[in-house]
C-alpha cells in the first residue's frame, strides 16, 4: 500500500529549519514508506551524527563503530541514485549475491533488516542519501514507490540546500563572533577541511602555520598528525559541545600557538550543515584586547577614535597612547572626550572596564567556549 509520501517532504522542511527535528523526520520517512527506519547520510565524510530514526539506531552504532561504513555495499548503486533519484541494491547486484555477502548477512542479518531504498538528495556539490530500511518481513519496494520517491527527491533537496545554508550564516555568525576580539578562527567541515578562515586566523598564516590543500598544516609533522588525530577524534564524537585540550602548534622565535578544536552548539549541531568543527587559536605572546573594528561598530566611533580606545585597553596611558600613534597630547584628549560621550562614561579607567566587558563577551560567542579554552590554558 502506497504511503502519504508528502510527510516525508514537510518533514523535511521543518527540520531544514529546526536541526532538533531530524529524527523526527526520520520517524516520518519510516513509518510513511512502511519501514523499519530511516537515516540520512552523506556520500562522503559520513559522521556518527547523522540523523536516524530511533529504531535502527542499534544498527547504525554497529554501522560505524564495528568499520562497516567502511564496507557498505550500497555505495555501488551510487550512480544509479545519481541519475535516477531513487536505487536499491538490485540496481547493482541479485538475491544469490546478497544471500552469500557479508555486509548482508553478518552485518544487516543480525538486526533482521534486508530491504532498502536510497533517496538522492543533492544541493551544490553536497550529495546525501536518504537511506530507508525495511526489515525482512516488510518486503522490497514496489515500482509505484520507488517511482514517488524518485518525484521526492528534488523537493528534499529543496530542504537539504535550506538547512545548508542556514548552517553557513550560523558558522559566518561564529567566526565574525571571534573575530570581534581578533581571535583567529577557522571553520571545518566533515571531511576535516577548511571551509572558511577569519581574517585574524589569515593573519597567523606564515612558514610554520598554513593551509596546504584545505588542511591546516604546522611546521612541525608531530604537531600536523596530533591535529588531525584530534579533529578525526572530535568528528567522531556526536556531543554537540565537545572540546579538545589544546594542541601546541611551534613557531620561530616565539611561544607556540595553540589550536583548539570545538563542536559548537547551534553551529555545528546540525549534522547537515557545512560546519562541523571550528579550530581557535590562542596567541599566547599577544595583548588580548578588543579589535578597532569591533569598537567602531560597537560604539560607532571613528577610526582614530577606535585606534586610541585600542591603545587604552592596552594599559597605555593617555600620554603613551598619543606617542604610539604619533599624535599630539591634545588630539588625544579630543578623542577621549568623544569616546567618553559615545560610550557613556567619564574616566579613563570606567572606558578600559568597559572594554575589558566588550572583550569577555566577543571572546564568548557560543555556550562559555572562552571560559573552557582559558580554564585550559598552560602558565605562562
Amino acid at each position: 500500500m502506497l504511503g502519504n509520501f508528502s510527510e516525508i517532504s514537510a518533514a523535511f522542511a521543518s527540520a531544514a529549519l529546526d536541526s532538533s527535528r531530524w529524527v523526527e523526520a526520520m520517524d516520518v520517512a519510516a513509518s510513511a514508506t512502511n519501514s523499519a527506519g530511516a537515516v540520512l547520510l552523506p556520500i562522503a565524510g559520513r559522521l556518527p551524527n547523522a540523523p536516524r530514526s530511533e529504531r535502527i539506531a542499534p544498527m547504525l552504532d554497529a554501522y560505524f563503530n564495528g568499520g562497516w561504513v567502511h564496507r557498505d555495499e550500497r555505495h555501488r548503486g551510487v550512480s544509479k541514485m545519481v541519475k535516477h533519484g531513487v536505487f536499491t541494491d538490485f540496481d547493482f547486484t541479485d538475491m544469490e549475491e546478497i544471500k552469500r555477502h557479508a555486509f548482508y548477512q553478518d552485518f544487516l542479518g543480525r538486526f533482521g533488516l534486508q530491504w532498502f531504498a536510497g533517496v538522492k538528495i543533492s544541493f551544490g556539490d553536497d550529495l546525501w542519501c536518504l537511506a530507508i530500511q525495511r526489515a525482512v518481513q516488510d518486503g522490497p519496494f514496489a515500482p509505484d514507490e520507488l517511482k514517488h520517491l524518485s518525484l521526492l527527491s528534488n523537493q528534499l533537496s529543496s530542504a537539504g540546500a535550506v538547512a545548508r545554508a542556514l548552517g553557513f550564516a550560523r558558522g559566518d555568525g561564529a567566526l565574525n563572533a571571534f573575530e570581534m576580539s581578533g581571535t583567529a578562527a577557522a571553520l571545518i567541515d566533515r571531511r576535516g577541511e577548511v571551509l572558511k578562515l577569519n581574517v585574524a586566523f589569515e593573519q597567523q598564516i606564515c612558514q610554520d602555520l598554513q593551509v596546504v590543500s584545505k588542511r591546516i598544516v604546522s611546521s612541525s609533522r608531530t604537531a600536523t598528525a596530533h591535529l588531525d588525530s584530534q579533529l578525526k577524534s572530535l568528528l567522531w564524537n556526536a556531543d554537540p559541545s565537545s572540546l579538545t585540550p589544546p594542541i601546541a602548534l611551534p613557531l620561530r622565535d616565539r611561544r607556540p600557538l595553540l589550536a583548539y578544536i570545538a563542536r559548537l552548539p547551534h553551529v555545528t549541531s546540525d549534522a547537515m550543515a557545512a560546519c562541523q568543527a571550528i579550530l581557535v587559536l590562542v596567541d599566547l605572546d599577544r595583548n588580548r584586547v578588543p579589535s578597532e573594528l569591533s569598537l567602531a561598530r560597537l560604539f560607532k566611533l571613528t577610526s582614530a577614535e577606535a585606534r586610541l580606545a585600542v591603545q587604552l585597553a592596552s594599559g597605555l596611558t593617555i600620554a603613551e597612547s598619543a606617542g604610539a600613534l604619533g599624535i599630539s597630547y591634545e588630539t588625544a584628549r579630543t578623542q577621549l572626550k568623544a569616546i567618553f560621550a559615545k560610550t557613556d562614561t567619564h574616566r579613563q579607567s570606567e572606558v578600559v572596564a568597559l572594554l575589558g566587558r566588550v572583550l569577555s563577551a566577543s571572546l564568548n560567542p557560543d555556550q562559555g567556549l572562552s571560559h573552557r579554552i582559558h580554564d585550559r590554558l598552560p602558565p605562562r
